[in-house]
């Protein structure tokens, strides 16, 4: 085997453990190591198709929900008898609080969600190509 052969070998294998380890287990008995690293190579090059989506919604989040509390708050103040500004200000403030919490749960159901579809075409992947995947 000549050099070239060997430290393409060694580069994907690198390239390659290091995603495997952590996402798909192949049971390797009696699996030809080269086609498995070329197999591997390939399908990590394919989960790459896989979009990532982000959760650009901070400031819509953050604005819809202090107008909302802000609304509540004036209304809340109003019934109780208070001059609503009051409420007003508390339910903004309040809103500003849970639009932050709600765009920070919907960027970790993204992130999840990225890491399930990219997941899922490993292994999907490498059981087309005839591998005995065990997670």
């Amino acid at each position: 085997m000549s050099r070239k052969k060997i430290l393409l070998g060694a580069a994907l294998f690198v390239s390659v453990s290091a995603y495997t380890q952590a996402n798909i287990i192949v049971d390797n008995k009696n699996v030809d190591a080269q086609q498995y690293h070329a197999d591997m190579y390939e399908c990590e090059q394919l989960t790459q198709q896989v979009e990532h989506q982000s959760s650009n919604s901070l400031g819509h989040d953050v604005l819809s929900s202090a107008a909302k509390g802000a609304a509540i708050g004036a209304a809340g103040g109003a019934i109780s008898g208070g001059s609503g500004s009051n409420g007003a200000k508390a339910g903004a403030g309040i809103g500003l609080i849970g639009g932050a919490l709600k765009h920070g749960a919907e960027k970790r159901r993204a992130e999840q969600n990225f890491d399930d579809q990219t997941q899922s075409v490993m292994r999907n992947c490498m059981v087309g190509r005839g591998y005995t995947v065990l997670n």
